[in-house]
Formats: C-alpha cells, structure tokens, sequence
C-alpha cells in the first residue's frame, strides 16, 4: 500500500494544533495528550508524508515550506470539517467568525465602521485583536488572525505567502480647537512655534509631515508623539495644540463641529490596507469584510453651495 493512499486526519489535526498553539508543550495540554505522544503521532505524520513539517530554531519550532504547504491544506480541511458537522447538526445558517488584527494606532472608528455592518446584521461573530505590526504579521502567518487591518503594507519576509488589498486612502489634516491665533501667514510658514501632538515617527504621514517641515526649514514645537489615534484625537479636544491626523479619525468630532479643520496637508494621505494569507480561493466573508473597509474609508466630496440669487 502506497504511503500517501492513506492520511491519519488525527495526525493532521495534532500537527494543526502544534501550530496554533505556538508549540508541542501547549497543544498537548490542549489536546489532553503526552508531549511524547503528541510528537511521536507528529513524527508518523512527517514519515508518511516523507518531509520534515518543522525545523527547530532555538527553543521554537518553525514551519518549514512543506510544512507551511500542509497547514493550508490542514486549514482548509478543518474548515470544512466544521461547516459539515453545522450542516448536519440541522442548523447550516450559523455565525461566522472572523478574527481581525488591528495595529494599536488604527483609528477606532475605522475599526468600528469596518465591523459595523456585521454587528448589526448578526450572523457573524467579530473578534478583534491588538497588536504591534510585526506580531500580528506573526500571528496571521500562523493563522491566529484572518485579516490584518494596517496603515502599513508587509514588505520582505513578512509579505511572503500573503495578498495585500489598498481598502483606501484618506486626506490627513491638523484639527484642534486651538485658544491661541493662527497666524496669517502662508502654510507651512505659520507652523513656526505652534503647539504640535503628532503620530509616531513609523507612519507614513509622520513620515511624509516631518519632510515637509525640512524642506521648508519650519520648527513647530512638539507636545506629544502617540502612538495610539484615541489619544491624538483626546489631545486635539484638549485644546493645548493641533494634532495631525487622517480624517476618520476625528471623524465624528469634526461632524459635532467639536473639532475643525485647522489645515489640509496636501500631498501626503494615510493608507490602509487588508492583508490575508494567499488561498487558491478566497472565502467570501474575507472579500466582504475587504468590501466594507473599503466603503469605510471612502470620503464623500461636498456639494458645492448655491449662490443665493441676488434680491435687486
């Protein structure tokens, strides 16, 4: 009997679990098993495949690229393990759940209009974790999060085996409710001086204001530099200065006119992107978490105003 004419779905599920779990220790206790055991029915999985899943790097164990090939499919099986045992259980309509990763500084209102609609229509359960880029790259390459919501696109070694999707991008201005006059001279020029709370230095519109300021030789004086945007927008409502943000995130405060638009920064916009794990075929509730990101972020232009017709 040829080897591979027989898979132990046991063993699969074993080796799924190794890596979700984050190593050998932890799935056996999830799977109320010896360590021995577990690596031992890791080992046959290994031997029947004829490839090594794993290699070891330091204490950690890392998927090698047979590895990372078998828990696709390892995902994919599992999954429709579960809508079969849904779908005989007389109960098919069932709540999805789809496990988002959102860097710290992501605006909240983009995170709430993004799972907004499926709140509201109740079929899918949200689960939102934060993080740091680099760990929820991690985590998505390890299937602990479906979808990565960011302002930054993975590059090198992160964006292997993923797909990245531009939701949008959104205009970036200085809001506040500044006490003090701002003066009348051309921007940048008026910067000098003024009372700044800005974005961390690895976003791109940090990235891009502070070359602005260079080049045009301005020294505003900076307050404060958060990472987190609830903070920025708490800072902006203080009233000690403006802050620099994309405009969904002070979006509500600009409608209640408890902010303003002191200045748009031209040429420079924050984007955001949607990044998921290459499939041969992309879940649809993935496209439609993708397709409400995208409405989110989209800005409706305003209707130019109507002369009021002359009264002579």
């Amino acid at each position: 009997m040829d080897t591979l004419s027989w898979l132990n779905y046991h063993h699969l599920l074993y080796f799924r679990t190794i890596v979700v779990e984050g190593g050998v220790t932890k799935a056996a206790q999830q799977l109320n098993l010896s360590q021995s055991t577990l690596s031992a029915q890791l080992r046959t999985l290994e031997e029947s495949l004829g490839t090594p899943l794993f290699e070891r790097s330091g204490r950690r164990l890392e998927l090698t690229e047979a590895g990372q090939m078998a828990l696709n499919y390892a995902e994919e099986i599992h999954r429709n393990g579960r809508e079969l045992q849904r779908w005989f259980s007389g109960n098919p309509v069932h709540h999805n759940t789809i496990r988002l990763g959102a860097i710290s500084p992501l605006s909240k209102t983009l995170q709430f209009e993004l799972i907004r609609p499926f709140i509201m229509e109740g079929s899918t359960r949200i689960h939102v974790t934060e993080g740091e880029f680099p760990d929820l790259c991690e985590k998505l390459h390890k299937y602990q999060i479906d979808i990565l919501i960011s302002n930054q696109c993975p590059g090198g070694v992160q964006a292997e085996g993923t797909q990245s999707f531009l939701l949008g991008e959104m205009a970036v201005y200085l809001v506040g409710l500044p006490p003090f006059k701002i003066p009348k001279k051309p921007f940048p020029d008026w910067l000098e001086g003024i009372p700044l709370f800005l974005p961390s230095s690895h976003t791109m519109a940090r990235v891009g204001f502070d070359d602005l300021l260079s080049r045009a030789d301005i020294h505003p004086e900076i307050r404060a530099e958060v990472d987190d945007m609830a903070l920025l927008r708490l800072l902006a409502l203080s009233g000690a200065g403006l802050a620099l943000v994309p405009e969904i995130g002070v979006k509500f405060e600009l409608q209640e006119k408890r902010l303003l638009k002191i200045e748009k920064i031209q040429g420079i916009n924050e984007r955001f992107y949607a990044t998921i794990l290459k499939r041969k075929r992309i879940p649809p509730i993935f496209l439609e978490v993708i397709e409400k990101g995208t409405e989110a972020l989209k800005v409706k232009s305003e209707k130019p105003r109507r002369k009021k017709k002359s009264s002579n």
